[in-house]
């Protein structure tokens, strides 16, 4: 008699179309030595993981998600595009290859790719072939560890984000928790310590296969100027593969900090812990740094490292005000530094194509940093970019006649219209004239394809009055 509530697959993760799958429902047992219930109980999901990671099903499943994320080519410069022709007659041959454990995957391309305060963050770009396999070992994997991660764990999980991250936090303030233990780990996906790792993947992982290659993708190398360095640490950002790695590492702290009865939230390699006192918060921070480096071999940044009130908190580009979250100040100065760049009066396209890169950078801005609970900037914002918007028409009319011309179709009066085609105030300053804003009226800029920032945060925070 099964038990009950358990299910078993009629086929094992090996079998191939054609071939006798090796279950108990046509395995033939004449001495009665093996029971078909000993035989169905004895699947183990985690063998064969090889098999299953290269098998056509989840290889389909990992190109579609490689080719939805598009990418920059890797060292060997395939490209998205010229994947499937140049790879697909090689691929029965770098499938033995796998089976064997003779591939060796290619190194990284090394970018540094700027950031907000002014550095760099390295990122690691694999070729194309080695975005693929690691997506399906990912796929494969993620199952096995994912059921066993924290609950306060929210990067890179089905299901999880880093709002819902930021609406953790938000729910310990609530409870009174106004002091945030921020601890930076420094360089954290360049110090990884392999063997640390690999000790902790190996523990749910009985494959030795899947594990060397694994180890030969943390080994593989990066390429930087055209020359090759080793890896000995790390886990190089930019692969499918590494956030979850990330995340089987730093799981020894998420239950570390849950097993001390600590409120946290982490993202990927950023958390945060919420504590009631700054004697708590400087107590926690000192056990916690002897953790990360004793046992995980991970140093934190002493210099952004700090224990604060919550409003002056840094997490995931938010800080909290009372119990509201807000967006950064060093968040929505790169917001505003870009948008210059999208409306800057020097960048020569036509508005069209201003509209529709502005409009896709509005929505993507917002759908982030929407959530902020501050309304006071919003009306502001829009003000600001309709101005913004006026001027570059302004400046693309340059001649004194064609402003008159096209004020003038746009319901500017000529009395109105002629002092701003002749003034010899920048078009900033003439952006925000009677004359300019009679004509390019709100409503005229948002038939032109500008969307309201106002708009877009109501959705987001009123949806039922939104629609």
């Amino acid at each position: 008699m099964e038990k009950p509530g358990k299910t078993y697959p009629a086929e094992g993760p090996n079998t191939e179309k054609g071939r006798t799958s090796m279950s108990s429902y046509n395995m033939m047992n004449p001495h009665g030595g093996v029971s078909v219930r000993r035989v169905m109980e004895s699947f183990d999901p985690n063998e064969n993981l090889l098999e299953r990671i290269l098998s056509n099903e989840n290889m389909t499943a990992a190109w579609k998600r490689v080719k939805s994320n598009q990418g920059a080519p890797g060292i060997d410069g395939v490209s998205i595009g010229q994947f499937s022709e140049l790879t697909r007659p090689l691929w029965k041959e770098i499938r033995q290859s796998l089976s064997a454990g003779r591939y060796q995957p290619s190194p990284v391309r090394r970018v540094e790719i700027p950031k907000a305060n002014g550095g760099t963050r390295p990122l690691g770009i694999p070729t194309v072939l080695d975005r693929l396999i690691q997506q399906a070992i990912a796929q494969i994997l993620s199952p096995i560890f994912d059921p066993a991660f924290s609950e306060s764990s929210f990067g890179f999980r089905p299901g999880r984000s880093a709002h819902h991250a930021v609406y953790k936090v938000r729910e310990y303030i609530r409870e009174g928790c106004r002091i945030a233990v921020d601890v930076d780990l420094s360089k954290f996906f360049d110090t990884v310590h392999h063997d640390v790792l690999m000790r902790r993947v190996a523990g749910k992982i009985p494959d030795k296969r899947v594990l060397r290659l694994i180890g030969k993708y943390l080994r593989a190398g990066v390429m930087v100027s055209g020359r090759l360095q080793e890896t000995p640490l790390g886990v190089p950002q930019g692969g499918p593969l590494s956030p979850l790695l990330a995340n089987i590492i730093l799981d020894d702290l998420d239950k570390e900090l849950e097993k001390r009865g600590h409120r946290f939230a982490r993202y990927a390699d950023d958390f945060i812990i919420l504590v009631k006192s700054h004697r708590a918060g400087q107590r926690v921070m000192g056990s916690i740094k002897h953790f990360l480096e004793q046992t995980l071999k991970l140093r934190i940044n002493p210099e952004k490292s700090r224990v604060v009130p919550t409003n002056q908190a840094a997490f995931l580009g938010f800080t909290f005000h009372g119990t509201k979250i807000h967006w950064l100040e060093k968040a929505f100065r790169e917001f505003k530094r870009r948008v210059k760049e999208l409306t800057g009066r020097s960048w020569f396209v036509s508005m069209d194509y201003r509209y529709k890169k502005l409009a896709e950078y509005l929505r993507g801005w917002m759908n982030y940093f929407g959530i902020a609970e501050y309304y006071h900037p919003i009306p502001e914002i829009d003000h600001w970019l309709r101005r913004r918007l006026r001027m570059c028409y302004l400046k693309q009319w340059r001649k004194a006649k064609t402003k008159v011309r096209e004020l003038r179709k746009l319901g500017t009066s000529l009395h109105a219209a002629i002092p701003v085609a002749i003034s010899r105030k920048g078009p900033w300053r003439l952006a925000k004239t009677l004359a300019t804003q009679t004509g390019m009226t709100n409503q005229w800029l948002k038939d032109q394809g500008l969307l309201s920032v106002k708009d877009l945060w109501v959705n987001i925070h009123y949806p039922a009055t939104a629609r």
